[in-house]
């Protein structure tokens, strides 16, 4: 996969999507608590899924069985040892979980990241630009706590919650990215 000099990863046929995470590094930086690729039954094709990560068997090289598959949530496992995020049953009853991905919004980014593409690239790219790309919520909720703070983009005792939820999104806080965020925040305000 290729990165752009800011480390961005470019996809040539979707350039408003700019993820900067693979799926290998979500995974190997620890995510999830380790319960992303648990067996789990989905209510939205109505069957009992297991082994699901297998499909991408060749990415986990290095990664703990217990960073992928863990019945059990484990804070400790995630990289900013907090909880964070909402159960598969919440995404589903909000309708967030499309048939030809029961697992959610990472599966569709693993199988999208692997090269295949398919109706729902352009809503997930959405959902990922709304979460965590430039103009993000979490991104920029994240940038401007940094910015009260007073303090430096890796700060990481700054909203730990927001970065492993950033990072579950395939995107981690740069010094480029946040350099680029405050300028334009400081140009707006004497622009006021």
């Amino acid at each position: 996969m290729e990165r752009d000099s800011r480390g961005t990863l470019v996809f040539n046929d979707h350039p408003d999507f700019s993820p900067n995470l693979t799926p290998w590094e979500i995974f190997s930086n620890g995510s999830f608590g380790g319960t992303y690729w648990r067996p789990i039954f989905s209510s939205v094709i109505g069957e009992e899924l297991n082994n699901q990560h297998l499909e991408f068997a060749d990415w986990w090289e290095g990664i703990p069985p217990d960073m992928l598959t863990s019945s059990k949530y484990l804070k400790k496992i995630n990289s900013y040892g907090v909880s964070c995020g909402t159960s598969l049953e919440m995404w589903e009853s909000k309708g967030w979980i499309d048939p030809q991905d029961p697992y959610g919004w990472i599966q569709w980014y693993c199988r999208f990241f692997k090269g295949r593409r398919s109706p729902d690239d352009d809503r997930q790219i959405r959902r990922w630009n709304s979460f965590a790309g430039p103009k993000g919520r979490f991104r920029n909720q994240l940038i401007n706590r940094i910015i009260a703070k007073n303090t430096t983009h890796d700060d990481f005792r700054v909203s730990p919650a927001i970065r492993q939820s950033l990072q579950h999104w395939a995107y981690r806080l740069t010094s480029h990215d946040f350099e680029d965020a405050s300028v334009s925040k400081w140009m707006r305000s004497i622009g006021d």
